[in-house]
């Protein structure tokens, strides 16, 4: 008994797979216990916090319904096509900024710089620039993951381990070699868990990419329920958006655990 004890204030030790569910079915159940408690006692008025049956209820009607999934549809296409877009410019020049001084110079201050400005706060730009269309809402979206992404993605290049690429060089391997065949497959597994989390902010910048003059989507339906106080269908658009957050985040652990099961983000 002491040793499982030990075991799970171990610092990354491992415990049972049946602790591990115990412990997320637990936080589950106690945030449905406490919800029910506040909403059903009428500790809290309904119109601002539906039971758990109501909302459930809700979310049965509106899977039914052709509204429902055009919803769904057009934000996974918005969140799927900035991350899309970061990764496709952000990649490569986070890459660069990890590998080459010169262009850490370049790239890097001025990343530093405009990450810290709120996506939110560029959204009167990109209405002037982009129009109200579909662009300017991914367009907020490639804006909230883009600058951490390049960041992170620079990081994850600094920490190949100098000694592997000076080996390569040793072994007389060119410049444009070391960078294709030894310094990129190293970084691949940070970089599949960097991916990871930009596609978690992709989806937390979803509902404000929506408030674009957007007449669809998850958080446009949020956003509309909020005018007539109908709780319930918020509830269900912050359900469904943290739904699909968790099952992107899962599509990319798994895989992780596929491609680089040797690494410890690859057990996730």
């Amino acid at each position: 008994m002491r040793k499982s004890r030990s075991k799970l204030l171990q610092i990354r030790g491992e415990i049972k797979k049946e602790w591990y569910v115990s412990g997320v079915i637990g936080i589950f159940m106690a945030f449905m216990v406490v919800w029910s408690l506040l909403s059903y006692s009428q500790a809290v008025d309904r119109t601002f916090l539906p039971t758990p049956d109501h909302v459930f209820q809700t979310f049965i009607k509106q899977v039914q319904t052709e509204e429902f999934w055009k919803h769904v549809g057009i934000s996974v296409y918005r969140v799927g096509m900035g991350f899309l877009l970061a990764c496709a410019i952000g990649i490569p020049l986070g890459i660069l900024a990890g590998a080459f001084r010169f262009a850490e110079a370049v790239i890097v201050p001025a990343t530093e710089f405009i990450r810290y400005m709120p996506a939110t706060a560029f959204i009167p730009l990109i209405m002037v620039w982009a129009g109200i269309g579909e662009t300017a809402k991914i367009m907020v979206i490639f804006i909230g993951s883009f600058f951490q992404l390049v960041l992170m993605v620079a990081d994850n290049t600094r920490a190949v381990s100098n000694d592997l690429l000076q080996s390569s060089y040793t072994l007389g391997a060119t410049e444009f070699q070391v960078v294709t065949r030894v310094l990129l497959p190293a970084l691949m597994p940070d970089l599949m868990n960097t991916l990871r989390l930009i596609m978690g902010w992709a989806w937390t910048y979803l509902v404000v990419a929506e408030l674009v003059a957007a007449n669809s989507g998850l958080g446009f339906s949020i956003m509309k329920a909020q005018r007539f106080l109908n709780t319930d269908v918020i509830f269900v658009g912050i359900f469904v958006i943290g739904f699909l957050g968790l099952l992107t985040d899962r599509m990319f652990a798994l895989a992780n655990n596929r491609l680089f099961p040797w690494t410890e983000g690859g057990r996730s």
